[in-house]
C-alpha cells in the first residue's frame, strides 16, 4: 500500500510564490497542466482578498505572461495563467541539477494538492513506496528546504481537520476562543475579522468552508444514503 504525505517545500523561486503567495490574506491552490511542453499552464484557485488585488498580482508577476479569470463564486476565483518562464528559467538559480527535478516528475507519485504560500509550496501527494518518497524528499532537502508535516499509509484514517487550510484552522480557533460557538453567541464576524485583520466576508467564507470540511470528514461518511 502506498504512502500519503503532506509537506512544505521552502523555495521562493517556485511559480507564483513571490506574487500570489505574498498576498498574505488568501488561500491559493495551484494545478499544473503538463501537456503544454516545458511551460505547463497554471490553474490557480484563490479564496479571499479582492479581485482587483489578486489580478494586479497576476499582472505584475514576473513568471506570468498572461492570465484570465475562468470562474467565480463568492470570494473564490479560478484563473488560468500562462507562464512566462521555462522550468530552467524559473528554477535555475535555486536547483543545481534540473534533470533530477525532471526525473522526479516520472516517479510513481501523484501530487494531489499544491498550496501556494509566502515560503514556497505546501503539497499533499501519494507515493507508491517509501523509497519513492525518500527520493522526492531527499531532492528537496538538498536543493531547497523541506519540512514533513504528515506521513501515513494510503489506507490509514486521518485525524479530523487534516483537510483544513492554515487560514481555515486559524479562523475556527479564533472564532471558538472569542465565543462565536457559545450559546448565546458572544462575538460577531466583525470582531473575529478585526482579530484576524481580514474582512468579515473572508471570515464567513473560511468558517463556512472549514465547517463543511469537518462535516465531510466526520459526520458525512456515517450518514445513510438519501432515499430515491
Amino acid at each position: 500500500m502506498g504512502l500519503v504525505a503532506e509537506f512544505e517545500i521552502h523555495c521562493t523561486d517556485l511559480p507564483l510564490v513571490s506574487s500570489i503567495g505574498d498576498l498574505g490574506d488568501v488561500d491559493a491552490t495551484l494545478e499544473l497542466q503538463y501537456n503544454h511542453g516545458d511551460r505547463p499552464l497554471f490553474l490557480v484557485t484563490v479564496t479571499g482578498s479582492t479581485r482587483r488585488r489578486i489580478e494586479m498580482a497576476f499582472t505584475e508577476a514576473y513568471d506570468v505572461e498572461d492570465w484570465m479569470l475562468i470562474g467565480e463564486a463568492d470570494e473564490t476565483r479560478r484563473y488560468q495563467a500562462i507562464p512566462a518562464l521555462s522550468l530552467e528559467e524559473q528554477l535555475g538559480e535555486s536547483i543545481a541539477n534540473l534533470e533530477d527535478l525532471k526525473t522526479l516528475a516520472r516517479t510513481d507519485a501523484i501530487i494531489e494538492r499544491i498550496e501556494v504560500t509566502s515560503y514556497g509550496w505546501c503539497q499533499t501527494g501519494w507515493f507508491a513506496t517509501r523509497d519513492t518518497f525518500k527520493e522526492f524528499s531527499s531532492f528537496w532537502r538538498e536543493n531547497a528546504g523541506f519540512r514533513l508535516l504528515r506521513l501515513t499509509r494510503g489506507g490509514d484514517p486521518e485525524s479530523p481537520g487534516e483537510g483544513l487550510t492554515d487560514r481555515q484552522r486559524e479562523a475556527l480557533r479564533t472564532a471558538y476562543e472569542l465565543g462565536y460557538f457559545d450559546i448565546p453567541r458572544r462575538t460577531s464576524f466583525e470582531e473575529i475579522a478585526d482579530e484576524l485583520d481580514v474582512s468579515s466576508s473572508s471570515v464567513s467564507e473560511r468558517l463556512r468552508r472549514a465547517q463543511t470540511q469537518l462535516i465531510e470528514e466526520t459526520v458525512g461518511p456515517t450518514w445513510p444514503p438519501l432515499p430515491e
